[in-house]
């Protein structure tokens, strides 16, 4: 398989779990129809974005995996043939609670799961209170689509964590996210772009969109959405998209890309890793 089709969501939140989980079933439904072979939903799809406060009533939406969502879009995938990039917010055991992606494969097995590293814990961003920083490394799934990668949201201002999945094979690397305006905007533009370009694989970052004041009134964050697939040129696959509307796109990766920027650029072969000591050092 050279040509991969992937489709990626941007979406409100409605105010009620169950419906946008079955936005998120619908849109599955489409994409398969449209041919893509997997699919990845925002951060924390199923939910609003609770890092804008710091309550325990939030601490409800996180559930175990295998759980009810895990199953739910495992069985919809193994129906349709499709990979699911699962973002959800995880349940260890009570009080040990992780921001996590789940990777279904096309025939419903759950391959495993990547949990967000880096945590923030800024005015309207406090994660800290929601989630332990991830503690399974950077793993690479084989799937029926091709080797994939997460990073999620804040993940993404990291670069070692770009390269780690590039070290172990990552061909897609999906970064979900909950990004708002104000400085991020430009950070949104060049980061993942960049991170594509040095690592020789593409990226496809889908954001939030609209302002969750259905949850939060005046104190609501409105998230502009602008989701993107860029490619190991660090050109984008297709158009940006809306920064106001609900949106499922769908787009065709080559990956035989990855082999040719790689040998075009070389970077690989010319890296220093005996000279990057400082980088891991405390």
């Amino acid at each position: 398989m050279t040509v991969v089709r992937v489709a990626f969501t941007q979406a409100t939140w409605t105010g009620d779990k169950e419906s946008m989980i079955q936005l998120h079933e619908a849109w599955t439904r489409e994409a398969a129809s449209a041919g893509a072979q997997v699919i990845a939903f925002q951060e924390l799809f199923y939910g609003p974005y609770f890092g804008i406060t710091q309550d325990t009533a939030y601490y409800d939406y996180a559930e175990p995996v295998p759980g009810p969502t895990t199953e739910r879009f495992a069985a919809l995938a193994a129906s349709l043939g499709i990979v699911v990039v699962l973002p959800i917010y995880e349940e260890d055991q009570p009080g040990v609670l992780y921001n996590t992606a789940v990777v279904i494969d096309a025939d419903g097995t759950v391959l495993g799961r990547y949990r967000k590293h880096h945590i923030p814990h800024l005015p309207k961003f406090w994660e800290k209170f929601y989630f332990r920083p991830g503690n399974l490394g950077y793993p690479v799934f084989d799937t029926a689509a091709g080797r994939i990668g997460v990073n999620i949201c804040y993940d993404r201002h990291f670069p070692e964590g770009w390269r780690v999945l590039a070290l172990h094979g990552a061909q897609i690397v999906f970064n979900p996210n909950a990004t708002a305006p104000g400085i991020s905007n430009r950070l949104w533009e060049i980061e993942q772009p960049a991170a594509a370009v040095a690592n020789g694989y593409f990226v496809v970052a889908n954001n939030r969109v609209g302002r969750e004041d259905n949850e939060y009134g005046d104190e609501a964050v409105e998230f502009y959405g602008s989701s993107y697939a860029v490619g190991p040129d660090g050109a984008y696959v297709g158009e940006v998209g809306s920064s106001r509307e609900n949106q499922l796109l769908v787009r065709d990766l080559d990956l035989e890309q990855v082999r040719e920027v790689r040998e075009r650029w070389q970077f690989f072969r010319d890296r220093r890793p005996d000279a990057y000591g400082p980088i891991v050092a405390p």
